[in-house]
């Protein structure tokens, strides 16, 4: 199988499959894999169809687009570094999505202020940081109840979940774990 060039990515699945987006690749951004992603959306497809969605740290934006390809009704991205942003926005343009829009700031200060909620969140902030932590702490404000939380970090360093988040499936790719979460409805 050839390689892609630097800085390209697949659309595995959807309306949208098979088409090659670019991200900006010299800001350190490692879109999910492949592989990794279709486990993901395998995990998701009994929700993503219609799912209010955002993809905080979106780097790549890998994991919104697919869930954009997919049929979710609404994706957000939320991402600081301009270039990244930038390369969204064309990823966007190219595929000629409808519903999806970029938030050009920081992802933690951006979940302090919304006042959306949503049905599924991609959360993989930049490894060696504390952002996993502090974003998973603001995170149960703005879920719909039931909604499922995606999540990846380095082995070894698990997060704190929030207590109304459990674990719903778990998987290991190499040294890099992934998680979806489910929101617990909780019943007076």
């Amino acid at each position: 199988m050839a390689r892609r060039a630097l800085g390209t990515l697949r659309i595995i699945g959807g309306h949208h499959r098979s088409r090659l987006i670019h991200f900006d690749a010299d800001n350190g951004v490692r879109p999910t894999p492949d592989r990794v992603r279709q486990t993901v959306f395998d995990w998701l497809a009994p929700i993503i169809h219609g799912a209010k969605v955002v993809d905080l740290f979106a780097g790549s934006g890998a994991l919104g687009l697919e869930a954009a390809s997919r049929g979710a009704h609404d994706v957000t991205f939320v991402e600081n570094q301009r270039g990244s942003a930038a390369a969204i926005r064309e990823a966007m343009a190219t595929l000629k999505l409808e519903r999806v829009r970029v938030a050009e700031q920081d992802a933690l200060g951006w979940l302090s202020a919304s006042t959306d909620t949503f049905d599924v969140v991609f959360l993989d902030p930049p490894y060696g940081s504390d952002l996993l932590t502090r974003a998973l702490e603001r995170l149960p404000r703005c879920l719909n109840p039931g909604a499922m939380v995606y999540l990846e970090w380095p082995s070894g360093q698990p997060p704190t979940l929030p207590q109304s988040l459990s674990v719903h499936r778990e998987r290991q790719a190499g040294k890099v774990c992934f998680a979806l979460l489910k929101q617990e409805v909780l019943h007076p």
